[in-house]
């Protein structure tokens, strides 16, 4: 666990939370016994937490035990043609497995992305998980390029708002796809992806050295659906067309293939072909709802390194 007290002050009061965190996390203090020894509320304690693994100042690193998941991981590399897999522990009870993936994947990135090479990201709470993960850098000329459009309504999961926290652990130079993630028409959508900077910045995404993917299912659990990325009607209408989730705004079938559906034509988002001219594909997703639209990004070429959780494993190897 690392402390970095050196962001800017932004009305976050950094050195604060800098006691609390050691407190927390080196001496094993409880929050109401800290909440005590600092004359403060619990519910603050508890925020202020919150608030430094957001910005960054606390990162955890765990390190599993060697050969913990390798015959899975060996597993899905033999059957799947991967470079990489990286399994991690299935959370316990009902806590939220993209915590755990994501902070794997957040590992992967700050450990595999070379100085000066390039990141491309997708949204979702995995990629908010990578994002917090990060282990800080400077000076190594990084940049960040945002592979999709943002959200009206901004949640923990705003494409924007991931991307910035991405670029700010790594230093980096960040370029936005200055778009909605859905155009209002598809002739809209060739609009926007014909103007500046979009095109620009779809015209980035072939030379990246590495993207940072995540999957984003159509199961009753979806989060886009619980958080109205897209809605219920358009939900079935992509499942009875076949859809098992997307990647990157591309939706696919069971084995892959891609989905014809009024929705996809309005997706501001790179071509296919554009994400496969990446050299390193990194996926991240995980949890049981996700095992569909995992096999069909593989199948589709989306995939060089695999990262998720046990459960996850275990049934994609199953078949």
């Amino acid at each position: 666990m690392s402390i970095d007290r050196d962001d800017p002050d932004d009305g976050f009061d950094a050195a604060l939370a800098a006691r609390i965190c050691w407190h927390y996390f080196k001496e094993g203090q409880t929050q109401d016994a800290i909440a005590n020894r600092l004359n403060l509320t619990r519910k603050r304690v508890n925020r202020m937490l919150g608030e430094a693994r957001e910005r960054g100042l606390v990162q955890i690193t765990i390190q599993p035990p060697l050969g913990a998941y390798s015959e899975l991981e060996a597993r899905l590399i033999a059957l799947f043609g991967l470079q990489q897999a990286i399994v991690v522990p299935s959370p316990i009870s009902d806590a939220d497995v993209r915590a755990m993936v994501g902070a794997a994947a957040g590992e992967f990135v700050s450990a595999q992305l070379a100085a000066g090479a390039s990141l491309g990201i997708t949204w979702g709470g995995t990629i908010n998980a990578a994002a917090q993960a990060i282990r800080r850098r400077s000076g190594q000329g990084n940049s960040v390029v945002l592979l999709c459009g943002g959200l009206a309504e901004s949640t923990s999961i705003n494409p924007y708002d991931n991307a910035s926290m991405m670029a700010r652990a790594l230093d980096a130079r960040c370029h936005y796809l200055t778009a909605p993630m859905f155009a209002a028409s598809a002739k809209l959508r060739e609009a926007l992806a014909e103007s500046e900077p979009i095109r620009s910045v779809l015209a980035m995404v072939p030379k990246l050295d590495m993207a940072l993917l995540s999957a984003i299912d159509l199961t009753e659990q979806s989060k886009a659906l619980e958080y109205g990325v897209i809605s219920r009607a358009d939900w079935r209408s992509l499942r009875a067309a076949g859809a098992v989730g997307d990647i990157c705004g591309h939706y696919l079938d069971a084995d892959g293939g891609p989905v014809q559906h009024p929705l996809t034509g309005r997706v501001v988002h790179p071509p296919m072909k554009s994400l496969q001219a990446i050299p390193r594909r990194v996926l991240a997703a995980g949890g049981l709802a996700k095992v569909a639209i995992i096999r069909a990004a593989i199948k589709a070429g989306l995939c060089h390194v695999l990262i998720t959780d046990e459960a996850a494993a275990a049934a994609l190897v199953e078949r």
